[in-house]
């Protein structure tokens, strides 16, 4: 018997539909991980004066949300450098 295109169509986007619910789940257990323990962690690894480079290198995220998460926390975060200035 031979399949016609709407079968495989349908064979195609169940593929796609499956694959889709698969990343949805997998986003929202990151989401949470970030959140609920790597946020708090990386918080009380900051309070206890450990180097923020080296928190951000081992939670796996950018410097802009680190320092929001310290700064939320209300630990001493220090200006920006204004934009094309070079290292003093």
């Amino acid at each position: 018997m031979t399949e016609i295109p709407e079968e495989q169509q349908a064979a195609a986007l169940r593929i796609v539909a499956d694959a889709g619910a698969r990343r949805t789940e997998l986003l929202t257990e990151a989401e949470r991980i970030l959140t609920e323990e790597i946020k708090p962690a990386a918080i009380a690894a900051a309070r206890t004066g450990a180097e923020r480079n080296r928190i951000r290198e081992l939670a796996r995220v950018g410097p802009t949300m680190l320092y929001r998460w310290i700064e939320e926390a209300g630990l001493p975060v220090r200006a920006k450098r204004p934009p094309g200035r070079p290292d003093a």
